[in-house]
Protein backbone atom coordinates (compact mmCIF):
# COMPACT_ATOMS: atom_id res chain seq x y z
CA UNK A 1 0.00 0.00 0.00
CA UNK A 2 1.50 3.39 -0.93
CA UNK A 3 2.62 5.83 1.73
CA UNK A 4 -0.24 8.27 2.22
CA UNK A 5 1.02 10.35 5.13
CA UNK A 6 -0.21 13.90 4.53
CA UNK A 7 3.01 15.76 5.13
CA UNK A 8 2.44 19.12 3.36
CA UNK A 9 5.81 18.73 1.65
CA UNK A 10 4.57 15.55 -0.05
CA UNK A 11 1.58 17.23 -1.70
CA UNK A 12 2.13 18.60 -5.20
CA UNK A 13 1.28 22.35 -5.18
CA UNK A 14 -2.01 23.03 -6.92
CA UNK A 15 -2.68 19.35 -7.61
CA UNK A 16 -3.72 17.93 -4.22
CA UNK A 17 -1.97 14.65 -5.06
CA UNK A 18 0.72 12.91 -3.08
CA UNK A 19 4.09 12.78 -4.82
CA UNK A 20 4.56 9.06 -4.25
CA UNK A 21 0.93 7.98 -4.76
CA UNK A 22 -0.37 6.31 -7.95
CA UNK A 23 -2.19 8.43 -10.51
CA UNK A 24 -5.61 7.15 -9.51
CA UNK A 25 -5.18 8.03 -5.82
CA UNK A 26 -7.91 10.43 -4.64
CA UNK A 27 -6.84 14.08 -4.11
CA UNK A 28 -5.37 14.92 -0.71
CA UNK A 29 -5.71 18.34 0.86
CA UNK A 30 -2.83 20.14 2.54
CA UNK A 31 -3.24 19.48 6.30
CA UNK A 32 -4.92 22.25 8.26
CA UNK A 33 -6.23 22.86 11.76
CA UNK A 34 -9.88 23.77 12.13
CA UNK A 35 -11.26 26.03 14.86
CA UNK A 36 -15.01 25.51 14.99
CA UNK A 37 -16.96 28.00 17.11
CA UNK A 38 -20.38 26.91 18.33
CA UNK A 39 -23.31 28.92 19.60
CA UNK A 40 -26.80 28.00 20.74
CA UNK A 41 -28.74 28.50 17.54
CA UNK A 42 -31.28 30.56 15.71
CA UNK A 43 -34.49 30.07 13.74
CA UNK A 44 -34.26 30.71 10.01
CA UNK A 45 -37.19 33.11 10.29
CA UNK A 46 -39.65 34.38 12.89
CA UNK A 47 -42.59 32.89 10.96
CA UNK A 48 -44.57 30.02 12.47
CA UNK A 49 -43.04 26.94 10.82
CA UNK A 50 -39.36 27.96 11.05
CA UNK A 51 -39.97 28.89 14.69
CA UNK A 52 -41.72 25.59 15.34
CA UNK A 53 -38.86 23.56 13.80
CA UNK A 54 -36.31 25.48 15.84
CA UNK A 55 -38.22 25.22 19.12
CA UNK A 56 -38.97 21.54 18.55
CA UNK A 57 -35.29 20.76 18.06
CA UNK A 58 -34.28 22.86 21.06
CA UNK A 59 -36.94 21.65 23.48
CA UNK A 60 -36.57 18.01 22.41
CA UNK A 61 -32.94 18.00 23.54
CA UNK A 62 -32.65 15.80 26.64
CA UNK A 63 -29.89 18.05 27.93
CA UNK A 64 -32.34 20.97 27.95
CA UNK A 65 -35.52 19.23 29.13
CA UNK A 66 -34.81 15.88 30.71
CA UNK A 67 -38.37 14.73 31.35
CA UNK A 68 -39.25 11.23 30.00
CA UNK A 69 -40.15 11.40 26.29
CA UNK A 70 -43.46 9.63 26.77
CA UNK A 71 -44.47 12.37 29.15
CA UNK A 72 -42.84 15.42 27.53
CA UNK A 73 -43.22 14.93 23.78
CA UNK A 74 -47.06 14.82 23.66
CA UNK A 75 -47.16 17.98 25.76
CA UNK A 76 -44.51 19.64 23.60
CA UNK A 77 -45.81 18.67 20.17
CA UNK A 78 -49.56 18.93 20.81
CA UNK A 79 -49.80 21.90 23.16
CA UNK A 80 -46.62 23.97 23.56
CA UNK A 81 -45.63 24.00 19.89
CA UNK A 82 -49.10 24.96 18.74
CA UNK A 83 -48.87 28.27 20.60
CA UNK A 84 -45.31 29.15 21.49
CA UNK A 85 -44.04 29.68 17.90
CA UNK A 86 -46.45 32.62 17.64
CA UNK A 87 -45.29 34.36 20.82
CA UNK A 88 -41.61 33.54 20.29
CA UNK A 89 -41.87 34.62 16.66
CA UNK A 90 -43.36 37.96 17.70
CA UNK A 91 -40.48 38.50 20.12
CA UNK A 92 -37.91 37.61 17.49
CA UNK A 93 -39.55 40.02 15.05
CA UNK A 94 -38.95 42.86 17.51
CA UNK A 95 -35.17 42.33 17.44
CA UNK A 96 -34.72 40.77 13.97
CA UNK A 97 -31.93 42.07 11.73
CA UNK A 98 -34.25 42.88 8.83
CA UNK A 99 -31.45 44.31 6.69
CA UNK A 100 -29.71 40.91 6.57
CA UNK A 101 -32.85 38.85 7.29
CA UNK A 102 -31.30 37.01 10.21
CA UNK A 103 -31.31 37.00 13.97
CA UNK A 104 -28.90 39.28 15.86
CA UNK A 105 -27.18 36.20 17.28
CA UNK A 106 -26.32 35.02 13.78
CA UNK A 107 -25.13 38.48 12.75
CA UNK A 108 -22.85 38.76 15.77
CA UNK A 109 -21.52 35.21 15.52
CA UNK A 110 -20.55 35.90 11.91
CA UNK A 111 -18.72 39.06 13.02
CA UNK A 112 -16.94 37.20 15.84
CA UNK A 113 -15.86 34.45 13.43
CA UNK A 114 -14.54 36.97 10.90
CA UNK A 115 -12.58 38.85 13.57
CA UNK A 116 -11.09 35.66 15.00
CA UNK A 117 -10.23 34.39 11.52
CA UNK A 118 -8.30 37.60 10.86
CA UNK A 119 -6.53 37.44 14.21
CA UNK A 120 -5.55 33.78 13.92
CA UNK A 121 -4.51 34.10 10.27
CA UNK A 122 -2.23 36.99 11.21
CA UNK A 123 -0.66 34.78 13.89
CA UNK A 124 -0.58 31.40 12.20
CA UNK A 125 -1.19 31.90 8.49
CA UNK A 126 -3.56 29.78 6.40
CA UNK A 127 -2.73 26.70 8.45
CA UNK A 128 -5.69 27.52 10.72
CA UNK A 129 -9.26 27.59 9.39
CA UNK A 130 -11.97 29.31 11.47
CA UNK A 131 -15.71 28.75 11.07
CA UNK A 132 -18.86 28.57 13.20
CA UNK A 133 -21.90 26.35 13.66
CA UNK A 134 -25.11 26.31 15.68
CA UNK A 135 -26.31 23.60 18.04
CA UNK A 136 -29.88 24.13 16.85
CA UNK A 137 -30.85 25.43 13.43
CA UNK A 138 -28.38 26.50 10.76
CA UNK A 139 -25.55 26.23 9.97
CA UNK A 140 -25.59 22.80 11.57
CA UNK A 141 -22.64 21.30 13.42
CA UNK A 142 -22.54 18.29 11.09
CA UNK A 143 -22.38 20.45 7.95
CA UNK A 144 -19.45 22.47 9.29
CA UNK A 145 -17.52 19.42 10.50
CA UNK A 146 -17.96 17.88 7.05
CA UNK A 147 -16.76 21.10 5.39
CA UNK A 148 -13.66 21.27 7.60
CA UNK A 149 -12.73 17.66 6.92
CA UNK A 150 -13.22 18.28 3.19
CA UNK A 151 -10.93 21.32 3.45
CA UNK A 152 -8.13 19.16 4.87
CA UNK A 153 -8.54 19.77 8.59
CA UNK A 154 -6.88 16.79 10.25
CA UNK A 155 -7.28 18.42 13.66
CA UNK A 156 -10.32 20.35 14.90
CA UNK A 157 -10.61 22.50 18.02
CA UNK A 158 -14.29 22.71 18.96
CA UNK A 159 -15.12 25.85 20.92
CA UNK A 160 -18.60 26.22 22.49
CA UNK A 161 -18.99 29.96 23.06
CA UNK A 162 -20.22 29.61 26.63
CA UNK A 163 -18.00 31.13 29.33
CA UNK A 164 -19.66 28.91 31.94
CA UNK A 165 -20.17 25.16 31.71
CA UNK A 166 -23.68 23.77 31.82
CA UNK A 167 -25.11 20.48 30.64
CA UNK A 168 -27.73 22.37 28.61
CA UNK A 169 -25.13 24.48 26.78
CA UNK A 170 -21.52 23.27 26.61
CA UNK A 171 -22.32 19.58 27.02
CA UNK A 172 -25.05 19.41 24.40
CA UNK A 173 -22.86 21.32 21.94
CA UNK A 174 -20.11 18.75 22.50
CA UNK A 175 -22.63 15.93 22.12
CA UNK A 176 -23.63 17.22 18.70
CA UNK A 177 -20.00 17.65 17.67
CA UNK A 178 -19.19 14.04 18.57
CA UNK A 179 -22.29 12.85 16.70
CA UNK A 180 -21.07 14.75 13.65
CA UNK A 181 -17.69 13.01 13.88
CA UNK A 182 -19.46 9.65 13.72
CA UNK A 183 -20.41 10.45 10.12
CA UNK A 184 -16.83 10.96 8.94
CA UNK A 185 -14.89 8.19 7.26
CA UNK A 186 -11.60 9.82 8.23
CA UNK A 187 -12.06 11.35 11.67
CA UNK A 188 -9.81 14.26 12.58
CA UNK A 189 -8.04 14.50 15.91
CA UNK A 190 -10.16 16.72 18.14
CA UNK A 191 -10.11 18.83 21.25
CA UNK A 192 -12.95 20.65 23.00
CA UNK A 193 -12.48 23.98 24.77
CA UNK A 194 -13.44 24.01 28.43
CA UNK A 195 -15.31 26.84 30.14
CA UNK A 196 -13.39 30.10 30.57
CA UNK A 197 -15.54 31.90 33.17
CA UNK A 198 -12.50 32.98 35.22
CA UNK A 199 -10.03 33.67 32.41
CA UNK A 200 -8.30 37.00 33.21
CA UNK A 201 -8.87 38.41 29.71
CA UNK A 202 -12.56 37.51 29.81
CA UNK A 203 -12.92 39.23 33.19
CA UNK A 204 -11.00 42.24 31.84
CA UNK A 205 -13.31 42.42 28.83
CA UNK A 206 -16.37 42.40 31.11
CA UNK A 207 -14.84 45.11 33.28
CA UNK A 208 -14.07 47.26 30.25
CA UNK A 209 -17.66 46.96 29.06
CA UNK A 210 -18.96 48.11 32.45
CA UNK A 211 -16.52 51.01 32.64
CA UNK A 212 -17.37 52.12 29.11
CA UNK A 213 -21.12 51.95 29.78
CA UNK A 214 -20.86 53.85 33.06
CA UNK A 215 -18.79 56.56 31.36
CA UNK A 216 -21.80 57.43 29.17
CA UNK A 217 -24.13 57.99 32.13
CA UNK A 218 -24.71 61.17 34.11
CA UNK A 219 -25.12 59.11 37.28
CA UNK A 220 -23.69 56.02 38.96
CA UNK A 221 -26.18 53.13 39.08
CA UNK A 222 -27.08 51.98 42.58
CA UNK A 223 -26.54 48.34 41.63
CA UNK A 224 -25.10 46.36 38.74
CA UNK A 225 -27.19 43.25 38.15
CA UNK A 226 -25.30 40.38 36.55
CA UNK A 227 -28.11 38.34 35.03
CA UNK A 228 -27.22 34.79 34.00
CA UNK A 229 -29.36 32.33 32.11
CA UNK A 230 -31.20 30.14 34.59
CA UNK A 231 -31.57 26.40 34.98
CA UNK A 232 -33.59 24.12 37.26
CA UNK A 233 -32.15 24.06 40.76
CA UNK A 234 -32.28 20.28 40.49
CA UNK A 235 -29.40 20.38 37.98
CA UNK A 236 -27.18 22.11 40.55
CA UNK A 237 -28.05 19.44 43.10
CA UNK A 238 -27.09 16.78 40.54
CA UNK A 239 -23.60 18.23 40.12
CA UNK A 240 -23.78 20.85 37.36
CA UNK A 241 -21.15 23.51 38.22
CA UNK A 242 -22.87 26.38 36.37
CA UNK A 243 -24.26 28.18 39.43
CA UNK A 244 -20.90 28.26 41.23
CA UNK A 245 -19.08 29.44 38.12
CA UNK A 246 -21.54 32.31 37.66
CA UNK A 247 -21.03 33.39 41.27
CA UNK A 248 -17.27 33.36 40.79
CA UNK A 249 -17.47 35.46 37.61
CA UNK A 250 -19.46 38.11 39.46
CA UNK A 251 -16.96 38.13 42.31
CA UNK A 252 -13.95 38.36 40.00
CA UNK A 253 -15.62 41.17 38.05
CA UNK A 254 -16.31 43.11 41.23
CA UNK A 255 -12.72 42.66 42.36
CA UNK A 256 -11.40 43.68 38.94
CA UNK A 257 -13.49 46.85 39.08
CA UNK A 258 -12.26 47.53 42.61
CA UNK A 259 -15.77 47.68 44.02
CA UNK A 260 -16.91 46.84 47.53
CA UNK A 261 -19.32 43.99 48.24
CA UNK A 262 -22.93 44.75 47.47
CA UNK A 263 -22.32 46.63 44.22
CA UNK A 264 -23.03 43.59 42.01
CA UNK A 265 -26.02 41.27 42.38
CA UNK A 266 -26.06 37.83 40.73
CA UNK A 267 -29.45 36.75 39.38
CA UNK A 268 -30.92 34.22 36.93
CA UNK A 269 -33.40 34.70 34.11
CA UNK A 270 -35.43 32.77 31.51
CA UNK A 271 -37.38 30.54 33.90
CA UNK A 272 -39.38 27.85 32.07
CA UNK A 273 -41.73 25.21 33.42
CA UNK A 274 -43.22 24.53 36.87
CA UNK A 275 -40.20 23.47 38.93
CA UNK A 276 -37.91 25.69 40.99
CA UNK A 277 -34.98 27.27 39.12
CA UNK A 278 -31.83 28.98 40.35
CA UNK A 279 -32.65 32.09 42.38
CA UNK A 280 -33.00 34.99 42.65
CA UNK A 281 -35.03 35.40 39.47
CA UNK A 282 -33.89 38.51 37.62
CA UNK A 283 -37.36 39.79 36.74
CA UNK A 284 -38.49 39.63 40.38
CA UNK A 285 -35.20 40.88 41.79
CA UNK A 286 -35.13 44.10 39.77
CA UNK A 287 -38.69 44.87 40.86
CA UNK A 288 -37.66 44.38 44.50
CA UNK A 289 -34.69 46.69 43.98
CA UNK A 290 -36.99 49.43 42.74
CA UNK A 291 -39.41 48.94 45.64
CA UNK A 292 -36.59 49.14 48.20
CA UNK A 293 -35.14 52.40 46.89
CA UNK A 294 -32.64 51.26 44.28
CA UNK A 295 -34.05 53.46 41.54
CA UNK A 296 -31.10 53.39 39.14
CA UNK A 297 -29.63 50.09 38.03
CA UNK A 298 -27.53 48.63 35.24
CA UNK A 299 -27.93 45.08 33.95
CA UNK A 300 -25.46 42.91 32.06
CA UNK A 301 -25.47 39.28 30.91
CA UNK A 302 -21.99 37.76 31.41
CA UNK A 303 -23.01 34.21 30.42
CA UNK A 304 -23.94 35.22 26.87
CA UNK A 305 -21.10 35.68 24.38
CA UNK A 306 -23.42 37.53 22.00
CA UNK A 307 -26.64 39.50 22.28
CA UNK A 308 -29.68 37.40 21.48
CA UNK A 309 -33.39 37.03 22.25
CA UNK A 310 -32.67 36.56 25.98
CA UNK A 311 -30.78 39.84 26.21
CA UNK A 312 -32.30 42.12 23.58
CA UNK A 313 -35.92 41.19 24.21
CA UNK A 314 -36.03 39.63 27.67
CA UNK A 315 -33.57 41.83 29.59
CA UNK A 316 -34.02 45.04 27.62
CA UNK A 317 -37.78 44.46 27.32
CA UNK A 318 -39.53 42.34 29.93
CA UNK A 319 -37.01 42.85 32.75
CA UNK A 320 -36.66 46.58 32.04
CA UNK A 321 -40.46 46.91 32.13
CA UNK A 322 -40.69 45.06 35.45
CA UNK A 323 -38.17 47.44 37.01
CA UNK A 324 -39.81 50.63 35.73
CA UNK A 325 -43.30 49.38 36.60
CA UNK A 326 -42.16 48.81 40.19
CA UNK A 327 -40.97 52.42 40.50
CA UNK A 328 -37.49 52.29 39.00
CA UNK A 329 -36.26 55.42 37.28
CA UNK A 330 -33.16 54.55 35.27
CA UNK A 331 -32.46 51.17 33.64
CA UNK A 332 -29.21 50.73 31.71
CA UNK A 333 -28.59 47.59 29.69
CA UNK A 334 -24.91 46.86 29.09
CA UNK A 335 -24.56 44.89 25.82
CA UNK A 336 -22.83 41.53 25.66
CA UNK A 337 -19.17 41.46 24.68
CA UNK A 338 -20.13 40.53 21.11
CA UNK A 339 -17.26 41.28 18.67
CA UNK A 340 -15.59 43.96 20.79
CA UNK A 341 -11.77 44.01 20.48
CA UNK A 342 -11.32 43.01 24.13
CA UNK A 343 -13.64 40.02 23.67
CA UNK A 344 -11.92 38.89 20.47
CA UNK A 345 -8.55 39.14 22.22
CA UNK A 346 -9.86 37.01 25.09
CA UNK A 347 -11.32 34.37 22.76
CA UNK A 348 -8.14 34.30 20.66
CA UNK A 349 -6.08 33.77 23.81
CA UNK A 350 -8.30 30.85 24.87
CA UNK A 351 -7.97 29.35 21.39
CA UNK A 352 -4.18 29.69 21.33
CA UNK A 353 -3.92 28.08 24.76
CA UNK A 354 -5.95 25.12 23.51
CA UNK A 355 -3.96 24.84 20.27
CA UNK A 356 -0.77 24.33 22.25
CA UNK A 357 1.22 21.46 20.79
CA UNK A 358 -0.73 21.45 17.54
CA UNK A 359 1.06 24.39 15.99
CA UNK A 360 4.81 24.57 15.33
CA UNK A 361 6.76 26.65 17.82
CA UNK A 362 7.94 29.83 16.14
CA UNK A 363 11.49 30.97 16.57
CA UNK A 364 12.00 34.20 18.47
CA UNK A 365 12.97 36.71 15.79
CA UNK A 366 14.75 38.89 18.36
CA UNK A 367 17.42 36.27 19.01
Amino acid sequence: MPDTQTDPNDVRPGEGRLIHAPADHPPVKKPRIGVLLANLGTPDSYDYWPMRRYLSEFLSDKRVVDYPSWKWQPLLQLIILTRRPFSSGANYKLIWNHAQNESPLLTTTKAQTAALATTLTDRHGSEVMVDFCMRYGNPSTASKVKAMVAAGCEKILFFPLYPHYAGATSATANDEFFRALMQEKRQPAVRTVAEYFDHPLYINALAQSVTAAYATLDHVPDVLVASYHGMPKRYLMQGDPYHCQCQKTSRLLRERLGWEKGRIDTTFQSVFGPEEWLKPYTVKHVAELAKTGKKRIAVMAPAFSADCIETLEEINGEIREAFLHAGGESFTYIPCLNDSPAHISALAAVIDENLSGWLPVKEDASR
